[in-house]
C-alpha cells in the first residue's frame, strides 16, 4: 500500500535525495505542487509497474488525479484545490 503526500516544488528541489529515498524505501507517492496547483507525481518504478498491471490501483490513481486537478471555467477566478 502506498501513501500519498503533497509537496511544494521548491521543497522537492531542496530535498530531492530525501524524497527519492522515501519514494523508493517507503513506496510514498508525492504530488508536486507549483503555485499551489498539483503539477506532477513522483513515484517509484515498482509502484509505476504496479499501476500498469493492477486495475484497482489504476482506478484509485485516476480518482486522485481527478480530485486534485484544477478546475478552469471562463469568467471565474482560478483557485487551487
Amino acid at each position: 500500500m502506498s501513501t500519498s503526500k503533497t509537496i511544494a516544488s521548491t521543497e522537492v528541489q531542496n530535498n530531492f535525495g530525501l524524497i527519492l529515498n522515501d519514494v523508493i524505501q517507503n513506496n510514498t507517492r508525492y504530488i508536486v505542487k507549483r503555485h499551489n496547483l498539483p503539477q506532477a507525481i513522483i513515484l517509484s518504478l515498482a509502484d509505476f509497474e504496479q499501476l500498469l498491471t493492477n486495475l484497482k490501483e489504476q482506478g484509485k490513481m485516476a480518482q486522485m488525479v481527478r480530485e486534485l486537478a484544477p478546475a478552469y471555467k471562463i469568467g471565474e477566478t482560478i483557485e487551487g484545490k
